[in-house]
């Protein structure tokens, strides 16, 4: 399938790594040139090495998604690059652990800022330029918590799920647009945050780190935890052009793990 994303401009937000990474990977292969930011200029730069690498076409900025200067910032930074951004790729890092009950919610504000207001201020920046073009995608990377809310994620649940409605009403608002707008649901997808949960898990309970994965792995209908390129792949489609009449949905990618219909 042609997925008609040579050319186009994709900024993907804390790239340097993980999920985000791999959504990078995924969409300069399909010949989208693509802008990677994160916090670590040695990361980043090995990053868009190795897309080069392979023939892409990459370039990065080192960006602190809390700072409200960002959004403007990184916006300004991918037009000087490669031009105006026709793909979003939301995607941010999430709070500790730790039950809602307990969360000290002198807290909550500046990872407010982090998670959610920090997505709502990038988008913004970009959406006139796709309104403009009349075409457009924003994809904001979200978790499994959204729907069925994970336990000890108390915090990152109720951050996110509030980005669930938000999308949901910008799908609306720009769908006349020619912008879609979605959120992807990842399951158990074998990343450094996964593995930092899964040896929270182990620490607070005391039995090993292959116990803790084999209890998680027994959750999972497919009976592993999903691949970054299986994730990745979900959202190369999403962005695509095939994906057009796609918005306002919340996407799963979870190996059956969400238990609801």
């Amino acid at each position: 399938m042609n997925l008609g994303l040579r050319g186009k401009v994709a900024l993907i937000l804390a790239s340097s790594g993980g999920l985000g990474l791999g959504i990078a990977k995924a969409l300069s292969a399909e010949g989208a040139k693509v802008f990677l930011t994160g916090r670590s200029s040695e990361k980043l730069t090995a990053a868009a090495d190795a897309l080069r690498a392979d023939g892409g076409d990459a370039a990065w900025a080192a960006a602190e998604l809390a700072d409200p200067a960002t959004p403007a910032i990184l916006a300004s930074e991918v037009r000087a690059a490669f031009g105006p951004v026709h793909i979003l790729v939301n995607n941010t890092g999430g709070p500790p652990p730790g039950k809602m009950s307990d969360t000290d919610l002198a807290t909550v504000p500046a990872q407010f800022n982090a998670m959610v207001l920090s997505v709502m201020a990038m988008t913004a920046e970009v959406v006139p330029d796709m309104r403009k073009n009349g075409w457009g995608r924003v994809i904001t990377i979200g978790s499994s918590g959204v729907e069925q809310p994970i336990p000890n994620l108390g915090l990152s649940n109720a951050l996110r799920a509030s980005l669930a409605g938000w999308s949901k009403s910008m799908a609306t608002d720009l769908a006349p647009d020619g912008i879609t707008v979605n959120m992807l649901l990842p399951g158990r997808i074998h990343t450094d945050r996964v593995d930092q949960i899964d040896s929270g898990a182990a620490s607070r309970s005391g039995i090993s780190l292959d116990e803790v994965r084999a209890a998680s792995r027994a959750t999972i209908p497919m009976g592993r935890y999903g691949r970054v390129e299986e994730y990745a792949a979900v959202a190369a489609f999403l962005a695509s052009e095939p994906a057009s009449y796609v918005t306002g949905s919340l996407v799963r990618c979870d190996g059956g793990l969400i238990r609801s219909i």
